[in-house]
């Protein structure tokens, strides 16, 4: 058999981890900016940190710490610019200034105008609420900047209650302030728990193992399967003019989030539409989408999609680019998975695959992009962005010193190079 070559297996270590038994690496974002910088953002955490207040006196409720790095060399080697109290953060390019949009309970925004060399100190977008996320995607269009973000609302699921999340599509102008408040629309809020009733759910073996509705059950010892939900979620906008859910306003934008259900081979779509009389304006509505036969389309295939995942659109090639981790053995009874296997059988951790599409259903395989050689060494969680002809992927890793797949003791760079040639 011929082995599927690794697109980028070798990489460069950002950061690793001074105590990998007690300091973790988490949440690697990644931009380029038009002078040819990279922009990297992580953050840490676990019992070797010193706990971080928020900029209001909050503790967080776990320590965490964020990072930003600088490279003018493509990724070669990397200069740290400056450290910030919050965690999930993504940089992004608007106008003439890079932000770095994250949560510490409250929305956080960070700014620079100087193409990332200083920093502003942290604003809070909003005032004492809940909020969640991951390193995800921007959308630039109508001259503005589309960014996600998820916040927590109480439905009494407890646990891992990604049932009680709520995907909140964010549109800012590029020529505003994006620090502030007032420069922000957030679009409306739709909560995964207020979607249906689970019990009357008998379709697409969803969820994959039974579940109490508002908690976690242990399916074996250790290994517990909390309530289905999304999560993490990405923004694009359906720009070719054949496509079933394609808008010609341009006021509408899909999001997709990582669906938690037990298994694999699935993620989450719902939509926000603009109610402005032209695209960039108004209110936004999020609701679900449907499909010509008029039914309601929650889950959509995507190889990789009960992992974090990464979605960038190439506009030379108008197709988008998927960054995901592979699953090999979710059909593995749970008490035969090895003590180093984290969680469920869905939750392998150590394979980054890269997919193409041009409609956001249909999946290309591209390529495997790196492999660990061992369970604890993860390449997952990864972050993506277009640099030139190639493609850059941070990737939130482990060797074998790391304490587990979760918790992972290195941030790595890859470079897959002359990514277009991949396409056929």
């Amino acid at each position: 058999m011929q082995r599927v070559p690794l697109l980028a297996q070798d990489h460069t270590v950002l950061f690793e981890s001074p105590d990998s038994a007690r300091v973790y690496c988490y949440s690697p974002g990644i931009c380029r900016l038009d002078s040819g910088r990279l922009v990297a953002t992580m953050d840490l955490g676990g019992p070797g940190m010193t706990e971080w207040p928020d900029p209001k006196g909050i503790r967080y409720g776990r320590p965490v710490q964020g990072k930003v790095f600088t490279s003018d060399d493509g990724g070669v080697t990397w200069q740290h610019r400056a450290d910030y109290p919050f965690m999930h953060q993504r940089p992004f390019v608007a106008g003439n200034s890079v932000y770095i949009l994250g949560q510490c309970h409250d929305p956080m925004v960070l700014r620079s105008d100087d193409d990332g060399d200083t920093w502003s100190e942290p604003s809070a977008l909003t005032d004492g609420e809940n909020w969640h996320q991951a390193p995800a995607n921007v959308w630039h269009d109508h001259g503005c900047v589309y960014a996600v973000m998820e916040v927590r609302v109480d439905r009494g699921v407890k646990g891992w209650a990604v049932a009680n999340i709520a995907p909140v599509l964010m549109r800012g102008r590029l020529d505003a302030d994006l620090t502030q408040r007032e420069n922000w629309t957030f679009a409306s809020q739709l909560v995964f728990e207020d979607l249906f009733e689970m019990d009357e759910m008998d379709c697409f073996g969803v969820p994959f193992y039974h579940t109490e509705r508002k908690r976690s059950i242990s399916r074996v010892p250790g290994r517990d399967c909390a309530p289905i939900g999304w999560l993490e979620t990405h923004v694009v906008r359906i720009t070719d003019s054949d496509h079933v859910w394609h808008d010609p306003s341009g006021r509408t934008f899909h999001l997709v989030s990582r669906a938690h259900t037990g298994g694999t081979g699935y993620a989450c779509l719902s939509k926000v539409v603009e109610q402005g009389a032209v695209a960039g304006t108004g209110e936004m509505v999020t609701q679900l989408e449907t499909v010509p036969s008029g039914k309601r389309c929650l889950y959509l295939p995507m190889p990789g999609g009960q992992m974090k995942f990464h979605v960038v659109y190439d506009a030379e090639m108008a197709l988008y680019w998927l960054l995901s981790t592979q699953a090999t053995d979710s059909m593995r009874k749970l008490e035969t998975l090895p003590p180093d296997r984290f969680n469920l059988a869905n939750n392998e951790r150590r394979r980054l695959q890269l997919h193409f599409s041009r409609n956001m259903v249909d999946w290309c395989f591209a390529g495997m992009v790196a492999i660990g050689e061992v369970e604890k060494a993860s390449r997952h969680y990864a972050s993506l962005c277009i640099d030139g002809d190639d493609l850059v992927v941070l990737s939130r890793s482990g060797d074998g010193r790391a304490k587990s797949p979760h918790d992972g003791n290195l941030i790595t760079f890859h470079r897959i190079s002359g990514f277009r040639g991949l396409v056929y």
